[in-house]
């Protein structure tokens, strides 16, 4: 019913299909371009209109999503392996992408748990 008569090309989001355009498919570049819109349109605060959601947020691509989810899963976890299983991709990946923000070390990781686990009981 959305797709109207243009072909279900069996991907998450689709686009709008209009006479000229009968492929509801993104390619890289058309998503890429779609996702940065609605970044700007409705994620970054205009205080001159009153509008969108995040102050002091820039443009920015959908690639960034995994830089983000990666770098939290590392700082709150310490697991290369969870962090690889977020943004499915290989362990070699993330610990060389994403290994430098990986707190001190594991034992500190430990400690703190620790610490609030103690402080809850």
């Amino acid at each position: 019913m959305l797709l109207g008569s243009a072909k279900d090309p069996g991907t998450f989001f689709v686009k709008t299909v209009k006479k000229t355009s009968l492929d509801a498919a993104y390619d890289t570049t058309k998503f890429y371009e779609a996702w940065r819109t609605v970044i700007q349109r409705y994620g970054i605060y205009n205080p001159y209109i009153g509008c969108g959601a995040t102050t002091g947020l820039l443009p920015h691509g959908p690639h960034n999503l995994r830089d983000i989810l990666a770098t939290h899963i590392l700082k709150q976890i310490g697991s290369y392996e969870q962090a690889s299983y977020t943004i499915q991709d290989t362990l070699d990946v993330v610990q060389q992408h994403y290994g430098r923000f990986l707190p001190q070390g594991k034992a500190a990781l430990t400690a703190k748990i620790l610490n609030q686990v103690w402080e809850a009981a």
